[in-house]
């Protein structure tokens, strides 16, 4: 079966240039052109990505991915003119997993969204263990189930996006090791590291914020200043 992939662009050209390429491609392309369109749509109708503009009518693409964010770590790559370094931690931190600028060619668009389904097709591949492995890590007030890749604190539901997810799975695997922002990038977006350590950083902070109960002073995630990140010496 082919894979289906959601645009949500309010520029007709530019969608009509995207379904296009992707059908031409094998994939199952449908395009919607506001962000309520695309909540509506997502009801309904399981993707394998959505190809995401931030400024779209009605409900822009930010809002729209706060709240497919929180109910889906399906892949989404954002797709926007808006360059500002905020607006791409903005977008990475709300769980994005790739960000293009416009004006964008379709080869390095194609590039990207085959990039990012391999990605996604090793985590369910290898991440997921078998039967007879403990795939529930208690530490602290966090169970860590890495068969449902689900966390709770205290008993409640953590939501997660799957960077996160992998990044405090990464750390929590490897207890006594620091890892380098580049030796989690390369461990995590299965990619190699060009130096941008905003993307880092901003997973960090949202990952802090959701299981630290004070995030300006983590236990769970150390920092080692100079060095990178590790996990603290919780219990």
């Amino acid at each position: 079966m082919s894979q289906k992939i959601l645009i949500v662009e309010d520029d007709h050209h530019i969608s009509a240039m995207v379904k296009g390429a992707l059908e031409r491609e094998g994939f199952e392309a449908t395009a919607v052109f506001d962000g309520e369109q695309a909540l509506t749509r997502l009801k309904s109708h399981t993707y394998s990505m959505i190809l995401l503009d931030l400024m779209l009518p009605k409900l822009d693409g930010m809002e729209c991915l706060k709240i497919i964010r929180s109910t889906s770590m399906v892949p989404i790559l954002i797709m926007s003119a808006k360059d500002e370094d905020l607006d791409k931690a903005l977008g990475l931190g709300f769980g994005a997993d790739d960000y293009i600028s416009k004006p964008f060619s379709m080869i390095e668009l194609l590039a990207r969204i085959k990039a990012i389904l391999r990605r996604q097709a090793h985590y369910m591949n290898v991440a997921v263990p078998t039967q007879n492995e403990d795939h529930v890590i208690h530490i602290g007030n966090l169970m860590v189930n890495l068969h449902s890749f689900s966390v709770l604190k205290n008993g409640e539901n953590v939501a997660l996006t799957a960077k996160e997810f992998h990044i405090l799975k990464l750390l929590i695997s490897n207890p006594s090791n620091v890892y380098t922002k580049s030796q989690i990038y390369q461990a995590v977006w299965k990619d190699d590291y060009h130096g941008d350590e905003n993307v880092i950083n901003v997973h960090i902070r949202r990952l802090r914020e959701k299981i630290e109960d004070d995030p300006s002073h983590p236990v769970y995630i150390k920092t080692l200043w100079g060095i990178g990140y590790k996990l603290g010496d919780v219990s």
